[in-house]
């Protein structure tokens, strides 16, 4: 709307001005040699119009003129980049969908029209990788790299390459020179930490995380976590060889992840030995209540040096009952006690404890309860039952990262280098599945627990059984041959026939003892031998197939007729016509 009004404003002073123009009197009178003109006012300012558009005219046609070459070589270039843009646009779109050929092509086409694009160079690294060219991609990064606007992308190209290659030193070379060129770079942090950490370089783990920090790429809360993390393992692995240094860095981890479980075992052990019991309690029960676990009962049990078994026992009754029965980690709290119950000598407490989970045990509920029965009542019979029921039984919560399953808890996953991966949780292997067990229990085990734990029996009281006496079989006669004379056979045909006198009754008596599922060699009495038989009849088998005495049949012989009929000669030649 502005716009019209201003137009309609200029052409409204426009035509003011030549209105004033034509009222004005006068000629103008114009002298060129002999040539002499005096027009008006009116006419002499339309000529001088006239004369300033042509002027113009002709600079314009002169300047195109002067540009066109310059203006064509950019109309050739600005096809050209159109042309790149458009194939490095197919390029990528078919590395999306991974077409290797289509890709490679527009690669081709795109490195031909835009060699100077990096997405150009971006695009041929990709393709030399989808086609699993790895040098033709290292060349391609390689030139990246080498460019300004490009070098942290041809950077993160040869890291990418250098682990693919297993090349570890190389890959953490190329993320530190990646750190130098960029602080904030996380693939490049992420790198060196989890190469320092798995070199155990703690100091300079620490020294990164700082940047971190700095750089703005964790919060704080997540920086206390790792640096805690990074602490203690630097007191695990100090614990030993400094213990000055240990103990400053754990108490410092303490503080900074109080609920992070080894820093406060280790603590709560520093503080133990240091007469802090009251301290190391209360680091031990904050770390409880966030995770329950059989380090940190353990721990609590033995806070005070020199107690005894039932004053342990006590300690992680009051452990386990900060833990209520609904929350999860609740059975922790019931193995440990169960634990503690056992070197106590409380039978009777520790089967209280276990027995809500005998029906579905896990591994450690069944070694537990092995362990009682050898413990209680020295069956090594239950006992080995309850070992075999461990192998078969779910897996207990370990230290998992990533898949992989740990005995201890280790700062980094030794997967994917990630800080802080390991959680105390039941691996992913044995959860349960809507599969039946592949292992099914055995005979041994069931009957083994099916049986009562039989009573121990003092060395005093136990008295030495008897060896069995037998009564010698009797001797048997000698087994008849074949070529015998016939009163022979005949005798012992009828010593055949004669009628079995039938075993005498037995009497009765007195209720036997129990016989005990395992006993001596000197309770096992011999079988008696069987007698052999006198005369051993020839008897065929039912699947064998015997001699028959007609011979072997020739369906040869039978076609061509008897050996007589396959002489040769005149006489076979008769003796086939019937002669």
């Amino acid at each position: 709307m502005l716009r019209i009004v201003l137009f309609l404003v200029l052409i409204a002073l426009a035509g003011a001005g030549a209105a004033w123009v034509a009222d004005q009197p006068g000629n103008v009178v114009l002298t060129w040699g002999g040539w002499r003109a005096s027009p008006s006012i009116p006419v002499f300012v339309l000529c001088l119009g006239i004369f300033a558009v042509l002027i113009v005219l002709l600079w314009s046609v002169l300047t195109a003129i002067w540009r066109m070459p310059g203006r064509i070589r950019s109309r050739r270039h600005e096809k050209r980049h159109a042309r790149g843009r458009h194939a490095i646009t197919q390029g990528l779109l078919a590395i999306g969908h991974g077409d290797t050929a289509l890709a490679r092509r527009h690669a081709e086409a795109a490195r031909r029209h835009a060699p100077g694009d990096p997405l150009a160079l971006l695009l041929h690294a990709q393709s030399a990788q989808l086609e699993g060219n790895r040098d033709e991609a290292q060349r391609a990064f390689r030139a990246m790299a080498e460019r300004e606007d490009t070098r942290l992308l041809g950077l993160r190209g040869l890291f990418i390459e250098a682990q693919r290659a297993d090349d570890a030193v190389g890959a953490v070379m190329i993320a530190e020179e990646a750190i130098k060129l960029s602080p904030s770079s996380t693939w490049a942090s992420h790198a060196v930490l989890g190469f320092r950490c798995a070199r155990g370089d703690w100091s300079g783990a620490l020294a990164i995380l700082d940047s971190n920090l700095s750089a703005g790429l964790i919060d704080k809360q997540a920086y206390r976590r790792q640096r805690g993390v990074l602490l203690t393992a630097r007191a695990l692995e100090l614990e030993t060889m400094d213990r000055d240094v240990a103990r400053e860095s754990v108490m410092e981890a303490v503080k900074l992840a109080p609920t992070l479980v080894p820093a406060a075992v280790l603590a709560a052990k520093f503080e133990s030995e240091a007469h802090q019991v009251r301290r190391a309690m209360k680091l031990v029960e904050a770390a409880w209540l966030a995770n329950p676990h059989p380090d940190l009962a353990d721990a609590y049990a033995h806070v005070k040096l020199g107690d005894a078994a039932r004053q342990r026992l006590q300690r992680v009754e009051t452990l386990a009952a900060k833990t209520p029965a609904d929350k999860a980690g609740h059975v922790e709290g019931q193995l440990a006690i169960a634990r503690a119950a056992i070197d106590a000598t409380e039978f009777a407490r520790a089967r209280e404890v276990l027995a809500p989970y005998v029906n579905d045990p896990t591994q450690r509920v069944a070694l537990l309860m092995a362990e009682l029965e050898r413990t209680e009542h020295g069956d090594g019979g239950r006992a080995r039952a309850w070992t075999l029921r461990a192998v078969r039984a779910r897996h207990d919560p370990a230290w998992t990262a990533d898949g992989y399953v740990s005995d201890r808890w280790r700062p980094v996953s030794p997967v994917t280098g990630r800080l802080d991966a390991f959680q105390w949780q039941t691996p992913v292997a044995s959860l349960p599945s809507d599969k039946g067990t592949t292992i099914e229990t055995s005979a041994f085990e069931e009957a083994m627990l099916a049986a009562p734990p039989p009573k121990r029996v003092t060395v005093a009281s136990e008295v030495p059984a008897e060896p069995v006496v037998t009564a010698p079989a009797p001797t048997p006669a000698p087994a008849a041959q074949d070529n015998a004379p016939p009163a022979a056979k005949e005798e012992a045909a009828v010593t055949l026939a004669e009628p079995v006198k039938p075993a005498p009754e037995v009497a009765e008596s007195s209720p036997v003892a129990e016989t005990p599922v395992f006993r001596t060699r000197a309770d096992l009495g011999k079988p008696a031998q069987a007698p052999i038989q006198a005369v051993i009849p020839i008897v065929r088998a039912p699947d064998d197939p015997g001699i028959d005495d007609d011979g072997p049949s020739d369906e040869f012989t039978e076609q061509i007729g008897t050996p007589k009929a396959q002489a040769g000669g005149w006489r076979g030649f008769w003796s086939r016509w019937g002669a």
